[in-house]
């Protein structure tokens, strides 16, 4: 049985370690939203189970179904990830937090082929949950370092 993941980050190290876990994420565009009322920008992802690997039910590797939300999120900008189209798929590599006037800054969610979103916050706050759903997948995200 797996346990679910569930991480918080108020700081630059609490979102590496977010980070570290949703990478190689992938998500749809349709699976993003800014919530300008409740000032949230929320996620769904497929995250890869890398704290899993080497356990999988059959010998492969596990994928879950994981939510990402931010709060205190003033705006959000995206850079090469067309909106209109919802059925596009993003593949998450790394979120960075860079702080301009403490504790305000700017949350960076990097995506393959150079797609990114900007996210600028009062304060880090962010939330990773399991949603549960576990499934095996015979695929494992692998990086040409050269």
């Amino acid at each position: 049985m797996t346990k679910d993941l569930r991480l918080a980050a108020e700081d630059e190290a609490d979102l590496q370690v977010i980070s570290a876990a949703l990478q190689d994420a992938v998500c749809q565009v349709r699976d993003l939203a800014f919530l300008p009322s409740t000032r949230r920008f929320a996620m769904v992802l497929n995250r890869f189970r890398w704290e899993g690997e080497g356990r999988a039910r059959g010998h492969g590797h596990e994928r879950v179904r994981a939510g990402l939300h931010f709060e205190n999120v003033t705006a959000v900008r995206a850079r090469h990830i067309a909106q209109d189209k919802p059925e596009g798929v993003l593949n998450l590599l790394a979120i960075r937090f860079e702080e301009l006037n403490p504790p305000s800054g700017i949350v960076t969610l990097v995506f393959s082929g150079g797609a990114e979103l900007r996210l600028e916050v009062e304060a880090l706050e962010t939330h990773l949950s399991d949603l549960g759903l576990v499934w095996e997948t015979p695929n494992k995200p692998e990086h040409d370092l050269d």
